[in-house]
């Protein structure tokens, strides 16, 4: 499902250059949950990044679904993102204004999807979170789990060949963090590949395989299964 090769990515800013990753190299097979940890500059939200291509690198090679995306142009990037990937943020990134059935239907709109497709995909998301009977409700009117819950409903709904989740419980109490590992669980149990970077290992350990980054390396696999 993805494999990155040899990956390096550098900044440069005032002259001054910082090696985010260095010859990164990580294989995730398709239906695989794994867990990405490690110390804070490590180089894991810049691997997030550049796994869901809203950044490129400065060397290597990354197949995605079979495809390479090494030195795909913006717009085709755009579209393998829209179409293949989900993404579940730390802070939601849910619209105030909209109630939540027009929260997970602002990415399906850009897919092009007609009214009657939108309807079945976002009915079908909200009810797999377990929230159908709140779709006209703001995003103010629900708990941080449950937005959460919205968040990850906006990703199924397009229906991806693999999510990317950056610590997805972050801002979560312990009792909503763990409702949301086991919804993801769930939804890989279904056969939906996950990437979820955290800063918890208590719930790293519940994914399938954990990899540890540091210095912009790989440097450990444990499989938890």
């Amino acid at each position: 499902m993805l494999s990155m090769q040899d990956l390096s990515k550098t900044f440069t800013t005032d002259s001054v250059q910082t090696h985010a990753l260095r010859d990164f190299t990580l294989h995730v097979n398709e239906g695989e949950f794994v867990a990405v940890t490690g110390p804070s500059g490590s180089g894991k939200t810049t691997f997030l990044n550049i796994a869901g291509l809203l950044e490129s690198f400065n060397s290597g090679q990354y197949i995605l679904d079979g495809h390479d995306v090494s030195h795909l142009t913006d717009s085709q990037r755009s579209k393998v993102r829209n179409e293949k990937i989900g993404f579940i943020f730390q802070n939601f990134n849910l619209i105030p204004d909209l109630n939540l059935y027009d929260n997970v239907d602002v990415p399906l709109r850009y897919r092009g999807f007609n009214g009657a497709e939108r309807k079945r995909r976002i009915e079908e998301g909200l009810a797999q979170v377990g929230l159908s009977g709140r779709m006209k409700h703001l995003p103010s009117q629900l708990s941080g789990g449950q937005q959460q819950r919205v968040a990850i409903a906006r990703a199924l709904a397009g229906d991806p060949r693999f999510i990317l989740a950056d610590e997805p419980t972050g801002n979560l109490d312990s009792e909503m963090a763990q409702s949301v590992m086991q919804l993801l669980q769930a939804i890989n149990q279904q056969g939906t590949t996950i990437v979820m970077v955290t800063h918890d290992p208590a719930l790293a350990a519940q994914a399938g395989r954990n990899i540890f980054v540091q210095d912009g390396r790989v440097h450990e696999e444990a499989s938890l299964c």
